[in-house]
């Protein structure tokens, strides 16, 4: 990855860059504001962490406030390439009251979803696989039964209703729906492409999806090269399904995720040269990161690993607060201002990008409670510590672990209050059901927590104890009282021994009644439900 690195040696590094959330919707949302998903409704407390469908009326809320909105005020030109995951519509087809375009995104083009396995025919299915398979076989069964009902009939061998049979019939027809139309159609409903709030790809053309995005990121850059602009250039890389692009396809020994990370570098060298080709260089932030770790489970026996590895870090994509699923790449350049190759240890978030791009956008307007912090000192070096002197770690909406890096001391002690059961016992993931869950039976409870001191033992492999930690009992004190006070600041839930449910003033975005498809809130370039289109290749 040599453009990548060259970003890291042209700027500064983060090594300990943390996630607020260890899967994709609810770490974008907290990305996005600033502050934790639970703040915002995007957390959940069930078995589905993520937006499911674009039919569905989950999403960011409108009244959010996200650093590209905060940007826009400033007088900023705003633009969102790439993916969002956030939702789209709330009460119809049209209102985008979720879209980038309302959340502070003059410009948006890309994947108002995400790309998955759905997207591409052959590859699975990665959406409520279990229900799809007992909506199939209810259709199934229901249809052989009335086969043999009517059989049965005309044979005279037993007297059957007509209305019975068309009782069957109806059945059938409303089972066979439930079944074909949000799941068989999914690749219409799901892969779209829009700009703006118009679809114009439907479903979506994978193959040529990178070159389109990294296109449209560029003429973003020229476009506004004048004037001071935001882009968020969000990559469908690296996300099963893997991209087999030609010029990159059997070139890594890593295998396709060694392909995949290979064309991401060379998107990454084409961004930086055109920003330098512009003389823009000494005058613009660029910013590397990812919103979780690697998806450890998702592999298979023709392509080898297609979630990513975790280095040495416990743990991956979708199991709370173990560190591989939520430390993530930080790479900071700006050779106007930000010296070239220099290491921050410290601990910083995703959350903290909200509050430094206010302050380089020199707002000082009146804000809500923020959970980042301003990182420009510890990037320009002017101070040595993080203002993160506690972190708190969320699997789904249940509070997981608490991260505590004392003033007086290089250690940084995790606590896990919870974690969840892998399986097969002994195994580093839940393969059996390919993503880990927060809640009941998946997890569980510590009492007293599993504690480590990340500083000495980055991969959490060694316990601490009252015997092996001098501090042990003042770190249980201290990250106890930590959890207090950050209740506290969850209106409504100061004296509730469980955070986990949202605040009475903000509505659950992760509900089955918020992520279910609903076909009045389907996206659709057409007359619904006759939805398809191919994007107009002219140059824009």
């Amino acid at each position: 990855t040599p453009n990548i690195d060259r970003l890291a040696s042209e700027g500064v590094k983060l090594t300990q860059y943390i996630a607020a959330a260890p899967l994709c919707t609810p770490s974008r949302a907290a990305f996005m504001t600033g502050r934790y998903p639970l703040r915002s409704g995007m957390a959940s407390t069930g078995s589905v962490q993520v937006l499911l469908f674009l039919g569905g009326s989950g999403g960011l809320p409108p009244n959010e406030t996200t650093f590209a909105k905060r940007l826009q005020q400033q007088g900023y030109t705003t633009g969102l390439v790439g993916k969002w995951h956030l939702g789209v519509n709330c009460e119809s087809r049209g209102d985008h009251c979720h879209h980038p375009n309302q959340l502070g995104f003059s410009y948006f083009y890309g994947l108002p979803f995400t790309l998955f396995n759905d997207c591409v025919p052959g590859e699975g299915s990665d959406v409520l696989v279990d229900l799809q398979l007992a909506l199939q076989h209810l259709t199934l069964m229901l249809g052989l039964g009335l086969f043999t009902m009517v059989c049965v009939h005309l044979c005279g061998v037993l007297e059957v209703s007509l209305w019975l049979l068309v009782l069957l019939f109806f059945l059938c027809i409303v089972a066979a729906a439930v079944w074909y139309v949000p799941f068989v159609l999914l690749r219409t409903w799901n892969c779209i492409i829009m700009r703006n709030q118009d679809v114009i790809e439907q479903p979506m053309t994978v193959e040529t999806l990178p070159q389109r995005l990294l296109t449209e990121a560029q003429k973003f850059i020229r476009r506004n090269a004048d004037r001071p602009f935001l882009l968020f250039f969000s990559l469908a890389h690296i996300h099963t399904p893997l991209f087999t692009t030609p010029a990159f396809a059997g070139k890594s020994r890593h295998g396709r995720y060694g392909d995949n990370l290979e064309e991401v570098d060379w998107i990454i060298g084409k961004i930086t040269e055109t920003v330098d080709s512009l003389g823009l260089a000494n005058n613009t932030l660029m910013h590397f990161t990812s919103d979780h770790g690697g998806h450890l489970e998702d592999a298979d026996s023709l392509i080898g690993q297609k979630g990513g590895w975790n280095s040495i870090y416990k743990g991956g994509k979708a199991m709370g607060g173990w560190e591989g699923g939520i430390r993530v790449p930080g790479i900071f350049r700006w050779p106007g201002r930000l010296a070239a190759g220099r290491v921050v240890d410290e601990p910083t978030s995703l959350m903290d990008i909200y509050p430094t791009l206010k302050y380089l956008a020199k707002d000082t307007q009146p804000d809500r409670h923020l959970d980042g912090y301003n990182l420009m000192p510890l990037l320009e070096g002017k101070t040595a510590r993080s203002e993160h002197e506690f972190m708190f770690h969320y699997c789904g909406a249940y509070l997981n672990a608490v991260r505590w890096h004392p003033s007086d001391s290089d250690s940084i002690f995790k606590v896990h209050f919870f974690t969840p059961n892998f399986f097969p016992p002994g195994a580093g993931g839940c393969y059996d059901t390919k993503v880990c869950l927060c809640h009941g039976q998946h997890v569980t409870h510590h009492n007293p927590p599993l504690l480590y001191d990340l500083f000495h033992d980055p991969s959490e492999s060694r316990q601490l104890t009252p015997e092996t930690e001098s501090r042990y009992a003042e770190i249980l004190e201290q990250t106890a009282r930590a959890v207090e006070r950050h209740k506290s600041t969850f209106p409504g839930k100061e004296d509730s021994d469980d955070i986990c449910a949202q605040s009475n003033s903000v509505q659950n975005q992760m509900s089955w009644e918020k992520i279910l498809w609903r076909p009045w809130l389907q996206p659709c370039c057409g007359t619904f439900p006759f939805c398809g289109c191919k994007e107009d290749k002219k140059p824009s």
